[in-house]
């Protein structure tokens, strides 16, 4: 299998494969190197592959827009990383192409797209639906049936209470307490959370 994206996001997808010991990564692609290698694993341009469809890929890029263009573009196989030290319940779904730090705790019922990112330590509690392209950062707690729409960013360490929705493409700050429900494109800081702006309306 490959990655795709040499950044420090790739090098905590490294670890996580590492864990498992049942993937083996035979390199790292990038539209523009910066180095030759990532933990001894080398890193190719992308110049250089004709094709995609018959590789395994999970895309290690952190950003939720950048990620989705890339999956757009790949026809690929996309494999599930999850650490060894992970949590995930056996009743969970878990997407093609996401991946779980370790630490992290996905409950039952659980519902995760596809391409997502659950952070080190996040805990999804049971029945939160977590839409494709989303991530959820360190040390993030949903309480139990909270849904979170496409390509939206809960930050380090955000709070949200049982049964809340927060829409498609919004940020949630870091150490944000999330009590109500949240539109689409918000962006949420404080405690309690409030609205401060609008991301733009582009996916």
């Amino acid at each position: 299998m490959y990655l795709f994206g040499a950044s420090g996001h790739c090098k905590v997808i490294i670890d996580i494969i590492a864990s498992t010991q049942n993937l083996t990564i035979e390199g790292i692609i990038d539209d523009h190197p910066k180095h030759a290698d990532i933990f001894t694993i080398p890193v190719y341009n992308t110049k250089i592959f004709q094709s995609f469809s018959d590789k395994q890929i999970i895309v290690s890029v952190g950003d939720n827009r950048t990620r989705k263009r890339i999956v757009n573009q790949l026809a690929a196989g996309y494999p599930v990383a999850i650490h060894a030290k992970a949590v995930v319940s056996n009743y969970a779904s878990i997407g093609e192409g996401t991946v779980i730090m370790a630490g992290a705790v996905v409950n039952p019922d659980a519902v995760i797209g596809q391409h997502c990112i659950i952070n080190t330590a996040a805990v999804i509690e049971h029945d939160c639906k977590i839409s494709s392209f989303a991530h959820v950062s360190p040390n993030a707690a949903l309480a139990g049936d909270v849904t979170v729409g496409e390509g939206t960013h809960v930050g380090i360490g955000a709070v949200v209470i049982e049964g809340v929705k927060i829409g498609k493409w919004a940020t949630i700050g870091a150490g944000a307490v999330i009590i109500s429900d949240v539109p689409d494109y918000a962006v949420v800081v404080g405690n309690l959370g409030r609205i401060i702006k609008y991301n733009i309306e582009h996916e």
